[in-house]
């Protein structure tokens, strides 16, 4: 689907003499993992050079956090591909800000904002997925993007068998800053103390938005059979949180399971754990606070999750378990507790490896190198 080829084409040329405009759509007014890896990319590219814009809800978190950051927000409804209005609202914003890449990132806004990209000849019209979960249909996959950045091995391989084009398709995770998550002891003992740990409990901490498949019932479930000296703290925010805690409260682990709300630095908590407690069981790409804990050389307790037993290669402690095996949960537990000694020497291996598969720096490469052969040049 050259642009050229087009019956209505018109042409399209970027200005020369401005660095190359990159926006993102979204249709999503939450905030997550997706939103966070969409805003992370466009930071990266305004610190190359780059202009940078978000097509997206007026009242989207994604809209109110990249307004902040001075990053040109464009207003779009994205109610459904039949709302007339915002395709109008497309063509005529595209048209107007004429964008040298286009990433889409939702189902509504990849149909909508990547067909309108296409037809008005934006250079390079890409979209990243970010799940693992089927697809409704390979169509909008094949038909308007030119590349997709799946965020795992496994998001590819699914998105292949489910019939999308595999020369599109380039894995490409979220990158971490390695540098921002570092362990800090000062950290540790401050976030302890602000939350009674003491010094000789066992904390198992996970770090998340709660939503439904991050399998935070599980943790709770599990706390509920542990000895008294593991606690549980479960860092993050969202709709779930009064519904965990009243499972908390019911399972009669109030007074050894913290729900802290959200949190702008999970960094610190990270370095307040002994364990970290993995639970999620079904739609993660590659969770970027699962590679935020793997920078920590913790001690690991993951669910078999096809997505997120790709970077364990890199990993030297951990135990893998079925998402609800109470019983295989508590005996990991009880394992990994036997293995608290940190090694610094193994640690510093490990977040070696991990930082060059899922660092900041190689996704920013991999998408300078990936925008340079669609004839964007970034660098």
């Amino acid at each position: 689907m050259g642009s050229r080829s087009l019956p209505w084409y018109t042409g399209y040329s970027m200005n020369q003499n401005q660095p190359p405009l990159i926006v993102h759509s979204d249709w999503s007014r939450a905030w997550g993992g997706q939103e966070i890896r969409t805003l992370t990319e466009l930071r990266e590219m305004r610190r190359l050079g780059c202009r940078t814009g978000l097509l997206v809800p007026r009242d989207s978190e994604l809209a109110r956090r990249g307004a902040g950051e001075g990053i040109a927000v464009y207003p779009v409804e994205f109610r459904s591909k039949f709302h007339l209005p915002s395709w109008k609202e497309l063509f005529a914003i595209i048209r107007r800000i004429r964008p040298a890449v286009l990433n889409t990132h939702s189902s509504e806004d990849s149909w909508m904002a990547g067909c309108a990209a296409r037809l008005c000849g934006v250079p390079l019209v890409a979209r990243t997925r970010h799940v693992l979960a089927p697809i409704s249909s390979s169509l909008s996959y094949n038909l308007f993007p030119q590349v997709i950045f799946a965020c795992s091995r496994a998001i590819r391989d699914q998105l292949v068998e489910q019939g999308v084009a595999a020369e599109k398709i380039v894995v490409q995770p979220t990158g971490i800053d390695e540098e921002r998550f570092r362990y800090s002891e000062t950290d540790r003992r401050e976030i302890r103390r602000r939350y009674g740990i003491g010094e000789t409990d066992i904390l198992v901490g996970n770090v998340a938005f709660l939503r439904h498949y991050k399998g935070h019932s599980f943790i709770i479930r599990t706390a509920a059979g542990m000895p008294e000296n593991f606690r549980f703290m479960i860092v993050g925010g969202g709709r779930d949180q009064p519904l965990l805690e009243q499972e908390i409260r019911e399972a009669g682990v109030a007074n050894r399971c913290i729900i802290t709300g959200h949190q702008e630095e999970p960094e610190r908590f990270f370095s307040a754990f002994d364990i970290i407690f993995f639970s999620s069981y079904e739609a993660e790409g590659i969770s970027q606070s699962f590679i935020q804990g793997l920078l920590y050389g913790l001690p690991l307790l993951v669910c078999r999750t096809p997505s997120l037993l790709e970077p364990l290669e890199h990993v030297h402690d951990y135990e893998l378990i079925e998402y609800d095996d109470l019983r295989a949960s508590r005996r990991g537990l009880e394992r990994l507790a036997g293995r608290l000694h940190r090694d610094p020497d193994r640690v510093e291996q490990q977040r070696q490896a991990i930082a060059a598969r899922y660092g900041l720096q190689r996704m920013v490469e991999n998408l300078v190198r990936v925008y340079g052969e669609h004839g964007v040049d970034v660098a």
